[in-house]
Order: C-alpha cells, then sequence, then structure tokens
C-alpha cells in the first residue's frame, strides 16, 4: 500500500491509517483492561473510549485511503480530528449494538444513574435520533469537504442502522438473509 499512494504523491495516507489502528487497539486494550481488572467505568468515560472502540473512526479513515485525490491531506487531517459527525456515527454504533448485545453502555448507565433498562433504552434511543440529526446536518450543511468524503460515514451509520436495528444480526447473521437477498437477489430496478 506505502509504495502504491507515494507513486501517487499520497504518502501522508499510511501514517493516518496507522495510527488510526494504533488508536483502535489502544481503545479495544482499555475495554480489555477493564474486563480484566474487573472496572466498572462511568458511563461517560465508558463512552468517551467506545467513541474510538466502535471503530468507525478507524474504518472511514482507512476508506479514505482508497479514495484516491479526493482525500486531500486535509482531509485526512479533518478525519483524524474526530469531527462532530463522525462521533455522532460511533456513539450511535455503539448505542445501537449495546442495546440489543452486549450491553456494556446500558448497565454503565443503568449502575451510574439507578433507572430501568427500559428507561435507559428510552434515553439512548433519544441519543441515537440525536446523533442522526448531527449527521444529517453534516451532510446537509456546505462544508470545505465533498460529499464523497462525508457518504463514508453516513453509509457506516446506516449499516448500523440495519445490522442493529431489532436485534443483533451482525453475531446472528441469519437475520440479515432476507435484507440481502432484497438486495443483491431481488433488487427492485429503479
Amino acid at each position: 500500500m506505502g509504495e502504491e499512494v507515494a507513486k501517487e504523491g499520497r504518502s501522508y495516507v499510511v501514517q493516518h491509517a496507522k495510527e488510526s489502528f494504533k488508536r483502535a487497539a489502544k481503545a479495544y486494550f482499555v475495554e480489555s483492561k477493564w474486563r480484566e481488572e474487573g472496572y466498572a467505568p462511568s458511563f461517560e468515560e465508558y463512552m468517551k473510549n467506545a467513541q474510538i472502540s466502535s471503530g468507525y473512526p478507524m474504518l472511514v479513515t482507512n476508506s479514505y485511503v482508497g479514495m484516491g485525490n479526493v482525500a486531500s491531506k486535509e482531509a485526512f487531517e479533518w478525519i483524524s480530528n474526530d469531527p462532530k459527525m463522525l462521533m455522532a456515527s460511533a456513539i450511535l454504533s455503539r448505542l445501537m449494538n449495546d442495546i440489543v448485545s452486549h450491553q456494556s453502555a446500558v448497565e454503565c448507565y443503568i449502575k451510574e444513574h439507578g433507572v430501568s433498562r427500559e428507561e435507559t433504552v428510552k434515553i439512548f434511543c433519544k441519543e441515537i435520533a440525536d446523533a442522526w440529526k448531527v449527521i444529517n446536518e453534516g451532510c446537509m450543511k456546505p462544508t470545505a469537504f465533498p460529499m464523497p468524503l462525508l457518504t463514508p460515514i453516513l453509509n457506516f451509520t446506516r449499516t448500523t442502522d440495519v445490522v442493529y436495528k431489532d436485534d443483533d444480526a451482525y453475531t446472528k447473521s441469519y437475520l440479515l438473509k432476507d435484507t440481502i437477498a432484497l438486495l443483491l437477489v431481488d433488487p427492485v430496478i429503479v
């Protein structure tokens, strides 16, 4: 990869890609350490780390690698500084995942605030709706970056919405069978 992008005059992408992987690995390590030590983080502490461990900053940064000159050095610097739209996507991803699967955020919130699971899910659903507003606003308001740079954030978020809307279809992949068939086997021709 390094040689290819160097030929294109885009060697800066390698450092950004590496840094995004390192950052994700550090966030995964923090979660592993918490689990190993039996440490229960506050909800705020959990979510701060979860924005990175969601993998979204790494995924979006690395999706830019294959975008050629559209993903300029400035675009990599922008995405590496955690723009609001990217962090909203990461929050949405983590909350949707935790509502239907491992429930780490749910457990942290219940423990910290002393509310029921049902109340926590309602609060998270509002947070998810607010995150969608930030993402939509990021796509609608003019920015210094073209829409192709915003599209990966939007598309990863859309994927999360499909995968975690009602259940953990990432773990229970059979739940996506009909959706994938509709998309790839029986598409609607417009």
